[in-house]
């Protein structure tokens, strides 16, 4: 009996059971083909902690293989030449992949086109030269993106950004620095928010422009990989930007107005994050449930014990509550509302229950829990990460508060 008595659909639905098929086939069959590779961070990464261009060029096939098959750009705006299908279908996407795939086969993270590494409504102010000269080759799938917001003394406080363009003929000149930005040591280009009036910056007006600039632009600099959790490698780094020549065509959206697209980014970042937190806290529930009818303690199974299986039924209780929120504001945004408040509860909720459903499923594991074969530590430290990625949960809960004291107090 279903769960949920919300039904996606019939296109959304089909698409569900359309990505089962494709993760199967272009995604699990290479994970399993490449396992030297994919599996072994010593063999993954370069010694400057890149991924390795064998890893890359998987990547990429899978991106364009997506492509090909109408997932990659299902979600990205009808009038970017993708088809449009809206926040529902994003999250319902999302959650089915990362259910089937978590992070043991995480080339299923590059099926969709993620807000930050492709095409999506975030360029959907793209100018009639960039459509034609830099979108198509980032529809195809051959070519990526990142986004270039936090900085060393700004995150969740973006106002509070040194990036500077400063006029330069018809164009700018970039100046400053990123941190945080996933994909860039891999992208071909970086859309990049710089004060362009610091006065309205300065008074919170306004003021941050995004640009949508070629990497290898002179100037551009991935200073350094950023690595985390004791990995070799990884897929943050930190930008430098040496006095980078902007041109008119690449500015995206209007001029000082950039903040807004920001904003864009963000909300389907905290969708995606919470569609994350979903389906991989449901993968690891079953793991944990199956396990616990097969291991013996003490002259039966452990799942007779309530130590093991109340705190797996109280996660099951809080991924349910999550996957209920979800929905509701997929729903609220895809009708033109706003959200604030129900978006900020949703990720705030679903990043927290997902990261307990992965420790509690390791908990009853064991030691083996903790081993790279089930890949459950690697699910466990990304649902950890995404409890600060695109809103900490703290500046999440002063959002709520923000909106309530206004007047929103519907619940």
């Amino acid at each position: 009996m279903p769960a949920i008595a919300y039904q996606y659909p019939d296109e959304v639905r089909a698409i569900r059971e359309g990505l089962d098929r494709f993760l199967k086939t272009e995604v699990i069959a290479r994970h399993e083909r490449h396992a030297a590779l994919l599996d072994n961070e010593r063999n993954l990464f370069t010694d400057d902690g890149r991924y390795h261009p064998d890893a890359l060029a998987l990547i990429s096939e899978v991106r364009i293989a997506a492509a090909r098959a109408g997932y990659y750009t299902m979600c990205v705006p009808a009038d970017l030449g993708g088809q449009g299908l809206g926040n529902v279908a994003w999250f319902g996407a999302w959650e089915r992949i990362f259910h089937t795939c978590a992070d043991h086969y995480w080339l299923g993270h590059y099926v969709l086109s993620h807000w930050a590494f492709g095409p999506s409504a975030v360029l959907r102010q793209l100018t009639p030269q960039a459509r034609e000269t830099l979108l198509p080759g980032m529809m195809s799938g051959h070519e990526s993106m990142c986004f270039g917001m936090s900085e060393p003394g700004a995150g969740s406080d973006a106002m509070m950004m040194k990036t500077r363009a400063v006029p330069d003929g018809d164009g700018w000149r970039l100046s400053g620095s990123k941190i945080w930005t996933t994909n860039s040591p891999y992208a071909d280009y970086c859309i990049v928010f710089a004060i362009t009036d610091p006065e309205r910056a300065a008074q919170r007006r306004g003021g941050i422009s995004a640009f949508l600039v070629p990497t290898r632009s002179p100037g551009f600099v991935v200073e350094r990989v950023i690595r985390m959790w004791g990995s070799v490698g990884g897929n943050e780094a930190e930008l430098r930007f040496d006095n980078v020549r902007v041109e008119p065509h690449q500015l995206v959206g209007r001029l000082n107005e950039g903040f807004s697209i920001a904003m864009i980014g963000v909300n389907l970042g905290r969708l995606y994050n919470s569609a994350r937190s979903v389906g991989t806290g449901r993968w690891a529930i079953e793991k944990a449930l199956e396990y616990s009818k097969i291991r013996e303690a003490f002259g039966g199974p452990i799942a007779e014990y309530q130590g093991v299986t109340f705190p797996l039924a109280e996660s099951a209780m809080q991924i349910h509550a999550a996957h209920l929120m979800c929905l509701n504001a997929a729903q609220l945004l895809d009708s033109g509302l706003p959200a604030r408040k129900e978006v900020s509860m949703m990720k705030a909720f679903a990043t927290q229950a997902g990261a307990l459903a992965l420790d509690r499923a390791i908990q009853v594991h064991g030691a083996i829990g903790m081993t790279n074969e089930l890949g459950l530590t690697e699910a466990y430290k990304s649902l950890r990460k995404v409890n600060i990625a695109d809103g900490s949960n703290e500046i999440l809960r002063r959002t709520i508060a923000k909106e309530m004291l206004s007047g929103d107090i519907d619940l």
